[in-house]
């Protein structure tokens, strides 16, 4: 019986509305919220944003690289690139693994943003990944993520109102993930439709107890309470994987993707974006980006998987038609140090840039270049704090009050 959901872990997280469907008419008095009654729901029409995490700190000084300066080639005598370079300006280029990046730059479907990061960087991988995802100042420890306070204020998401929660029809969940941990990007205050499902493979779980003890609950007959609650969580949980799964396996893309984990995701997520989900955010991630050792060769794939994933997607849209309800950016936790180490690598560092995708982006290179050092043990400064960026997608893309969800104003990057 294929009725559970992605992992357990998925499912016992529930409580603050991980990774399964978490409706207030379903739920006990002490998790309904008022709030989820009063916000509209989500229209098939409007905007969708896909996040694309590059886990594990990508280096910005590899990626667009500053090739005309010669503090580059100092601080990196055996990384730095100097062959097969794609020029975006004068003194600025892509690396050459980004060919397909590169011509939906040339076309105008990409921007750049340069040197993005935020004041007093933490290093930590758990730490800074923190900060993005919560869009927090470093400062600041916060539960609840950037989107998942987008859904507390904007998206509701709420099943039709009948009395009886057994025949209450699901809604499309808010946002849906690809893998098995919730992004804490998702955490909110109110429990929201979520949903999350593998990168391939079909949904089929196997039956150890923990799992049998699932499909007791929900074949039993005349529970209330907190049971009840689970019970009927679990079923709209079927509903919704039972369709999505159905959705992908009739989809038929009108691109090449490539057979990597990253670009198998992206596919599933044009599949539910082709049919019409209510959906408004997507987060994929793409892991790696850790290049303390043997930088060229990883660092050179993973662009390779990175470039050749948003372009498949982005054909797949267009020929759908659906290129111009999407917004896909890039993010990753910080950036690399200017200076390479002993291990033909870079660690841990501050700034990079990120990429902004779409058919309605204003193309191009925005933002201020880093400033290179001559001392290998300093870092970069950023000159775009991230928060703009949220700030820009929430007030001209999802329509929300990025004020209200960042808790104060950041300038625009006019990328959208």
């Amino acid at each position: 019986m294929n009725s559970l959901p992605l992992t357990r872990r998925e499912f016992i997280r529930g409580g603050a509305g991980l990774g399964f469907l978490a409706f207030s008419g379903v739920a006990p008095a002490f998790l309904a919220r008022s709030a989820m009654a009063q916000t509209p729901a989500p229209e098939r029409d409007r905007s969708i944003l896909v996040v694309i995490q590059l886990a594990g700190g990508n280096d910005g000084l590899n990626t667009v690289i500053p090739f005309t300066d010669d503090r580059y080639h100092n601080l990196r005598p055996t990384l730095a690139l100097r062959k097969g370079l794609l020029p975006i300006s004068d003194g600025l280029a892509l690396h050459p693994a980004c060919q397909p990046l590169h011509q939906l730059y040339e076309s105008g479907q990409l921007s750049i943003v340069q040197n993005v990061g935020y004041p007093n960087p933490n290093r930590s991988h758990f730490r800074s990944t923190e900060i993005w995802e919560t869009g927090s100042d470093s400062e600041s420890f916060l539960r609840e993520g950037w989107l998942g306070r987008y859904f507390d204020n904007s998206c509701a998401g709420r099943p039709d109102s009948s009395e009886d929660p057994a025949e209450r029809v699901d809604a499309d969940p808010c946002g849906i993930h690809v893998g098995d941990m919730i992004p804490q990007s998702y955490l909110s205050a109110e429990p929201h439709a979520l949903f999350g499902m593998k990168h391939s493979g079909r949904f089929d779980r196997g039956h150890d107890p923990a799992d049998l003890a699932y499909e007791k609950l929900l074949q039993a007959d005349h529970i209330e309470g907190n049971a009840s609650y689970l019970q009927h969580t679990m079923m709209n949980t079927l509903v919704t994987e039972r369709r999505v799964e159905q959705i992908i396996s009739k989809y038929k893309a009108q691109a090449s993707y490539p057979g990597t984990r990253l670009a198998q995701s992206l596919k599933r997520v044009a599949a539910l974006i082709h049919a019409d989900l209510e959906t408004r955010v997507y987060f994929v991630s793409q892991s790696g980006y850790d290049t303390h050792a043997n930088q060229l060769t990883n660092h050179e794939r993973l662009l390779t998987e990175l470039s050749a994933a948003m372009q498949a997607f982005q054909k797949d849209l267009t020929a759908h038609h659906k290129d111009d309800q999407v917004l896909t950016m890039t993010f990753s936790e910080f950036g690399r140090r200017p200076a390479e180490n002993g291990s033909a690598g870079t660690d841990h560092g501050t700034a990079a840039p990120l990429f902004v995708m779409g058919s309605k982006v204003n193309g191009g290179l925005l933002g201020e270049a880093p400033e290179l050092v001559t001392d290998p043990k300093k870092d970069l400064q950023y000159s775009t704090d991230f928060r703009s960026i949220y700030s820009s997608v929430l007030d001209k893309w999802l329509e929300a009050d990025s004020g209200k969800i960042l808790g104060e104003d950041f300038p625009h990057v006019p990328f959208v």
